[in-house]
């Protein structure tokens, strides 16, 4: 009572084929084949290296970016408030 035998599997292949038809299934399961080669060429295409981009000759011949801290060239005097305390 809890399982499935192998006639209630056949029974509802039966049925299945019945309804959709041989013709139908055959189809629905050429579809579900495309399906799956269609996805292992994209993991392929995926594994892949890539191929570098090319910059755009404006792009190139920009000035590259200074990231070093500002630093004052010389020390500022002290003020005279300061001197006084």
């Amino acid at each position: 009572m809890g399982g499935f035998s192998i006639w209630h599997i056949l029974i509802f292949a039966v049925i299945v084929l019945l309804l959709f038809g041989g013709n139908r299934f055959s189809n629905m399961m050429g579809d579900v084949a495309k399906g799956i080669k269609s996805f292992k060429q994209g993991m392929a295409e995926d594994e892949k290296p890539a191929e570098p981009k090319q910059i755009p000759q404006q792009q190139q011949q920009q000035q590259p970016i200074d990231i070093t801290p500002n630093r004052p060239a010389e020390p500022s005097p002290p003020s005279d408030d300061q001197s006084r305390t």
